[in-house]
């Protein structure tokens, strides 16, 4: 949402590295953003509980896909074959709110769904929001969410210009009965996208409740990989899967225009 309300927002790539042990999740994000014009915008991501915050290293990203390339290729040479080119009380409380390099990031806790986006709307206004630029689709998504018993909202302002930026990849950790990733929240914003997604979990997921399996591309086999690799890998996340002694990791990739998507990811 930007701050000029004649700017448009767009945001080509996501890439994002999730572990889930079918109760806890690790969510690692970074997007690419870029705007009309120069602006400050303000981010929102819903969540299904109370997440832990920190700085994450964009550095993980390259590790898990050098990692699946590596075991891909050591995989078709055995096979004979040759790897193919491109696989790769009041109505909320704040519960957190901490500078990390570039975002501006505050957590939020629903309190009293009634009135919850207009307190929101005062809360950032003592972030130096002066005006009300939660627009009509984003408070009706919202109301969506806390429709689905959606409490925790993070909120995350940053500054763009017609450049396009990486953003610094920040980490959440969450509880989750559901593999969870938000794609509904971002039909505000302008243009297509293309979403890269590392999944690892301890098993494959087959149950997709949301959104159907054939909108998720799958440009390889998913590959085992061994704790030692995993704590090569991230350490958060082999904190997360460590009582399993081998795990599954591969890519998920999903393309589109950003206002087609009316419906998050869950996996199960």
């Amino acid at each position: 949402m930007p701050f000029n309300p004649y700017v448009q927002i767009f945001e080509p790539n996501q890439r994002a590295m999730i572990a889930w042990n079918g109760t806890d999740q690790i969510l690692l994000l970074s997007t690419d953003l870029h705007a009309s014009d120069s602006t400050r915008v303000l981010e929102v991501m819903p969540l299904p509980a109370e997440p832990e915050v920190k700085k994450g290293d964009l550095e993980t990203f390259r590790k898990a896909t050098d990692l699946i390339n590596r075991k891909l290729y050591a995989e078709k040479v055995a096979a004979g074959r040759v790897m193919s080119e491109g696989v790769v009380v009041p109505s909320g409380e704040v519960t957190f709110h901490e500078k990390i390099g570039a975002h501006d990031i505050s957590v939020t806790h629903l309190l009293d769904a009634a009135g919850f986006v207009d307190w929101v709307v005062e809360y950032l206004g003592t972030l130096g929001v002066e005006q009300d630029i939660v627009s009509e689709r984003m408070r009706n998504l919202i109301e969506e969410y806390i429709a689905d018993d959606f409490e925790w909202f993070v909120f995350d302002v940053i500054s763009l210009t017609e450049d396009i930026v990486t953003n610094e990849p920040i980490q959440y950790d969450f509880k989750s009965d559901h593999l969870y990733y938000p794609l509904k929240i971002t039909s505000t914003a302008e243009g297509s996208t293309s979403i890269e997604l590392l999944i690892l979990t301890p098993r494959l997921l087959n149950r997709f409740p949301s959104l159907p399996i054939d909108h998720i591309h799958l440009p390889h086999e998913p590959i085992e990989i061994t704790q030692d690799e995993l704590r090569e890998l991230n350490e958060d996340m082999y904190s997360l899967l460590k009582g399993y002694e081998r795990m599954r990791l591969r890519i998920w990739e999903l393309e589109g225009e950003l206002k087609e998507f009316d419906a998050d990811l869950l996996a199960r």
